[in-house]
């Protein structure tokens, strides 16, 4: 199985994710794999590892997923885990078996988790430790919950990047993380948040979280119907997206490692 290239600080580069949240079943989710692998496989920005892409399919196509995925240098991940590696959890999954059938990434924090499944700080932070001990990059989801000024929100966000990394350093090494910037108020609204709104948030948490022990290769996404032609119009402090719906067409998917892949020609020849 062949893996991206290792990140590396000092080139452009950018990361774009997925979630096909309960979706897809499992045949439609392996076959949706097989649709992005082969346009990985084809896309020079992917397979020179300039843009970093994963996708979390549900826990049941993880294994094949991965597999298929691997091969063309995408990685693979779970939506969720526990917060212990083994026991007496019924249902539950720990990172240990996620990172044992292909996983590289896991997803905490989701608000849909936090809403839900009632899911706060404290089991968030435990879950990021998880993921750290067992070798996973957590994507960790962070956004407040309704809309104010880009001030408050870096405030809230800031917050609980630090209740999750705090918690998780306390018992462990903390390691690389994805930071996916939702806010809640845009998770599935018919557009995402301003440009000008996203770049301003996403600048503030991208200083404070590269200020962070062990977070200087970490970088933050953004997500919240997200969709083609955002990623054009945000700051370069976004490193990427984070996409859901609008991406579980394969060709949508395209489109915007296209857009992100053109940014990423840009930059070099402003630098250069």
């Amino acid at each position: 199985m062949s893996l991206p290239a290792k990140p590396s600080s000092d080139r452009p580069r950018a990361v774009i994710g997925v979630s096909l949240k309960m979706y897809f079943g499992y045949q439609r989710s392996i076959d949706y794999c097989r649709d992005v692998a082969t346009i990985a496989f084809k896309h020079a920005a992917v397979v020179s590892g300039d843009i970093e892409v994963f996708v979390l399919p549900g826990l049941p196509a993880l294994p094949e997923g991965a597999r298929i995925l691997g091969a063309a240098g995408v990685g693979t991940g779970a939506q969720d885990i526990f917060w212990e590696d083994e026991g007496a959890y019924t249902g539950e999954v720990g990172g240990k078996t996620v990172a044992e059938i292909g996983g590289r990434y896991v997803e905490v924090g989701h608000a849909e988790r936090r809403r839900i499944f009632g899911e706060d700080d404290r089991v968030i932070g435990l879950k990021t430790a998880a993921a750290y001990r067992n070798g996973l990059t957590p994507v960790l989801c962070v956004g407040e919950l309704n809309a104010g000024s880009p001030e408050e929100a870096i405030a809230q966000c800031t917050a609980e990047v630090d209740a999750a990394l705090n918690r998780a350093g306390s018992l462990g090494r903390a390691t690389r993380t994805i930071v996916a910037y939702e806010p809640q108020w845009a998770i599935g609204a018919p557009q995402p948040a301003t440009p000008g709104y996203i770049s301003a948030v996403v600048r503030g948490l991208d200083e404070h979280l590269r200020s962070l022990p062990g977070q200087e290769d970490s970088r933050v996404i953004y997500g919240g119907s997200a969709g083609p032609g955002l990623i054009t119009e945000l700051d370069t402090a976004v490193a990427g997206l984070f996409l859901g719906r609008f991406a579980h067409d394969p060709q949508a998917l395209k489109t915007i490692l296209d857009e992100t892949a053109a940014r990423l020609t840009a930059q070099k020849a402003v630098a250069a």
